[in-house]
This record gives structure tokens, sequence and C-alpha cells, in this order.
């Protein structure tokens, strides 16, 4: 039997195994290696969250998962005597019934750790535990499964395109220093064929970041642990969460296994062009909107299909941004400071700020044009403008951390892609009788000054409404 370093209750019988364990508490024992701990916070809107304590990953002699749980008040006395892959006997612990919404496990019970519990190492490996246990599915699977908030499973794959980029240039990925680090999305082609869009964030974002870049060799397959599949523009997708790994080609028996079936079919590594699969989701407003309700704050990308309805006057259509990072400049004592780049003598650069009422056939909302996308929307003469005022555009939309805490439905448009138009709808726009006037007439009767541009805008606006 394995040396302990702490001394057993003197319990003759065999340690507990998860499936045995009942909802309450038990003065029994177990027997586990820890495969993964984690802080567990509470979500709090626009906040880092509330830490409630550690939650952990184990697997028994069985190979069965199950998840356990240390409160605050018991953090600080288990900390430091954690380390993964370690064998633990646990004595003296809580049942309770499984309330967190999303499954990392198979065991519905989490074993809590009690002011009556002990935890103790055990200081030799015992072989009938397994050190890893994946809970690997397919692409029907996570169709089958989106949207549940259910059990979250893994995947493997291969990659065919990290960041937009292709794996043949050994994609270049953000630095330590730079805040987009915490956000990595991969394009994965699993084994029956389809490409799948995975989106890692925070830890697991930086875990692939760090294995990555000291990987001699690029990587090629990839596993991530329970992630969530969601569905985003009618597109299947899979986001990490706080409890995702992330494995390379030899790490784990997975993606050794991947890999030499790969290295056997290298033909499927041909069978979809990477520039196919790299376009924007295109997503309506209220889809949008959506997204903004459901999802924690985290900046991703979209296109959207919009007509421009207004310009909104009032604000100040530019900013002074700094001319490295384009972010908005504070005014010092005597120079522009930039408080992302540090510098406090930063050279500035005039940047467009517009903030245009839009709609598409369901939804009405404000999108604010910065930078380089402001113009596209200039240039022109006045009267050419009013000739063209309203314009449908496909906008390419970042969802940024704003969108999550803003009180107000306001987007934030990077780049207007491409003139457009909206897909009929059914049933369509109804004009109101009397409100089409044509800019000739309109023009004529009202001397063609301010009040013919703001005649010019009610008819515009009029022809949409229902």
């Amino acid at each position: 039997m394995s040396k302990e370093t702490a001394i057993r209750t003197g319990e003759s019988s065999p340690p507990l195994l998860f499936r045995q364990v009942s909802p309450g508490p038990r003065d029994s024992t177990m027997q586990f290696r820890l495969l993964n701990f984690l802080d567990a916070r509470k979500n709090v809107k626009g906040g880092p969250g509330i830490l409630l304590g550690i939650e952990m990953l184990m697997i028994d002699a069985e190979g069965t998962l199950a998840q356990g749980f240390i409160g605050q008040n018991r953090r600080n006395q288990y900390e430091k005597e954690l380390q993964r892959g370690r064998i633990y006997t646990l004595t003296n612990f809580y049942a309770s019934n499984n309330k967190v919404m999303y499954n990392v496990a198979d065991q519905r019970l989490v074993i809590c750790i009690s002011h009556a519990s002990a935890l103790s190492k055990v200081e030799e490996d015992i072989e009938g535990i397994l050190t890893e246990r994946f809970r690997v599915h397919s692409f029907s699977d996570f169709e089958a499964n989106c949207d549940l908030r259910g059990d979250l499973h893994d995947v493997v794959g291969h990659l065919k395109l990290v960041d937009g980029q292709a794996l043949h240039q050994r994609p270049v990925l953000c630095t330590n220093e730079d805040s987009t680090s915490r956000k990595v999305m991969v394009h994965l082609q699993l084994k029956e064929g389809p490409v799948i869009n995975v989106y890692l964030w925070d830890e697991a974002a930086e875990s692939f970041r760090l294995k990555f870049d000291a990987s001699t060799a690029t990587p090629t397959v990839l596993l991530v642990t329970t992630v969530n599949p969601k569905r985003l523009g009618g597109k299947l997708c899979l986001s990490s969460m706080s409890s995702s790994r992330v494995f390379f080609d030899e790490e784990v028996d997975p993606t050794k296994e991947y890999l030499a079936w790969l290295t056997t079919n290298p033909y499927v590594t041909s069978l979809v062009n990477p520039v196919e699969v790299v376009k924007a989701e295109t997503l309506t407003i209220s889809e949008i909107a959506a997204f903004v309700k459901r999802e924690p704050a985290q900046v991703a990308y979209f296109d959207c299909l919009a007509t421009i309805d207004d310009v909104k006057l009032g604000t100040e259509w530019y900013y002074i941004a700094c001319k490295d990072c384009q972010t908005k400049l504070n005014r010092g004592p005597t120079t522009l400071l930039c408080p992302k780049c540090g510098n406090e003598n930063a050279t500035a650069v005039a940047n467009y700020r517009v903030e245009l009422s839009v709609y598409d056939n369901d939804e009405q909302c404000t999108f604010i044009i910065l930078g380089d996308a402001g113009k596209d929307l200039t240039g022109r003469k006045a009267t050419e403008l009013i000739d063209a005022y309203v314009q449908t555009k496909k906008f390419r939309i970042k969802v940024a951390h704003y969108s999550f805490t803003s009180t107000r439905l306001s987007l934030t448009a990077t780049k207007i892609v491409s003139p457009a138009e909206l897909p009929p709808k059914n049933p369509p726009l109804k004009t109101l009788p009397g409100t089409e006037v044509e800019n000739t007439e309109l023009a004529e009767s009202s001397g063609g000054g301010a009040s013919a541009i703001d005649d010019q805008k009610k008819a515009k606006r009029a022809k949409r409404s229902d």
C-alpha cells in the first residue's frame, strides 16, 4: 500500500469510488488524482467576478471524472498543497448536487471539502489511476448539444488558421503586453471534415499562445477541453470556458493518435481552402444584440448589413488619437498623454468618430464609425451626399467590453466592407401615402437651403415606416 503524508483514519475498507457517492455528509475515504484546479468565481457584469473558492477536476480508479470544491474559508489551508497530476486521499467530505449550469464531469455530484475534511497527498504514484481522461466528441455531437448549456466536452482536430493566419506562415501571435493576447480564434478541421471556429479566451488563450510560441515546429493538432457549443450567425462554433485546457501534437494520447491518423491521410489537409473559412460571420442587428446579452464581456467581430438612417448631431465628429496605438489622448499640463502606451509626449492624429443611426429589416441602433472607416463616408460635396444620403452597407462590427456595459445598444464599426442590399423582408416595408418626394422638386420648392436638407432627411426616413 502506498505511504501517505498524513495518517489514515484506520479505515480498512477500500476507498470509495465516485459512482458510490450519494448526496450529504460522508465519513468515508476516497482516493483520486487531481487533474486540474482553478479559481471559482461568480460572474459580475463589468467586473472580475466574486471569488468563491477553488474548483477541482478529479479522476478515480475507475476512470470516472468528478468535480470538487474548496470554499473560500478553506482556500488558504489547502491551496499550497494542490498540485496537478498528484494523487490525494480525502476523508470526511460533503457531496452536493451540482447547481452549475455547465457540467465538465461524469459524476453529477460535487465533492466538497468541509471543516471536518482531511486531505493528504499520496507520496507514491498509483498506476491504476489514469493520469488523464478526455471526453472527445464529434461535430454531430456538438450540433446536437448546441446552446443547451449542458455537458461541456472536448474537441480535437487539425489547425487550418490561427487568428486568420495560415500555418505555413508560422502565425505571429500577440505578445503578453498586448491586451488582445487574452483572445485567440482558431479554425479547427475535425476528422469528419467540417471546419469549426474555436474561440479561446483568457487562460486558455494565454496557454495556447505560450505553447504555440515555444514549439520548435509549428503545431498541427489541437485538443481543447470543456468547450461550449453555440451558434453565431447560423453557424456552429465552440467557445472555451474557465475550465478549458489546450494540448498540442505530442502532449497527450488523443493528439498523438490524431497526428498519426493525419500522417496516414495527408489528403484531408487540402480538402478545405483556408481562404474560404476566414470570412467574418454576417449577423443581423438583433443577432448581435442577442450575443451581447447572453455572452460574458468579450471581443468579437461580425459583419452586419444595415442602412444609414441619420447622422447624430451634437457630438464631436472626431477625436485626437495616439499615432502609434490610436487610443484617445489625455491632455496633460503641456503635452498629450497616451493612457495605453504610457507615452507622456505622444504624437497626435485626428481620427473619425461619427455616430450613425442605422436599421435593417428588423431593428434599429447606433453604429459608431471610428478611424479609417470614416473615409468611406466622406470626400463628397454636400449635394452629392444628400442625393446618396440613405446608403446600405456591409459593416465590420466589433463587439467589445463597452457593448456589454453600455445602457444602450451602440456598436463600433471598424470597417465598411462593401456596398450591399438588405435581403427581402416578408412582408416588405410599407410606404405611407404622400411621403415620396423627388429630390429635384424638394430642392426647388424650398430653395435648396438647410430646410431642404432637413425635409429630405424626414422624407427618406418616412419610406421605411411600417
